[in-house]
């Protein structure tokens, strides 16, 4: 009984220590390796990513929501060609050359 003990006691023992030392592992190799050579202390030389500052937050003009409607009707229409090409593709892989119709015939039921 008493090998029992002791076996259950070292291995609660060992997924502790374990557990611990692949966290400190973890941690050190999650860093980023410039952050780990640089001293403490010092400042980053990289700069920080700024946020692009929005555009035409005020009223906007006839000229400019028109061009911004043409711009979405053209990708609206680069879609839905790579929809129809998409749809024949599949439509060729399964066999069918044609789409089948959208109403049912009494034949075919």
């Amino acid at each position: 009984m008493s090998q029992q003990d002791n076996f259950s006691g070292g291995f609660f023992l060992g997924a502790l220590v374990g557990g611990a030392v692949g966290a400190l592992i973890g941690v050190v190799l999650a860093s980023p390796k410039e952050e780990r050579d640089r001293p403490r202390g010092e400042v980053s030389s990289v700069p920080k990513p700024r946020k692009r500052p929005l555009r035409g937050l005020g009223d906007p003009s006839e000229q400019t929501m028109e061009v911004a409607r043409q711009g979405l009707e053209d990708k609206i229409a680069q879609l839905n060609d790579a929809i129809d090409d998409v749809r024949h593709q599949i439509n060729g892989v399964n066999g069918r050359a044609t789409e089948p119709s959208k109403t049912h015939s009494p034949e075919s039921l």
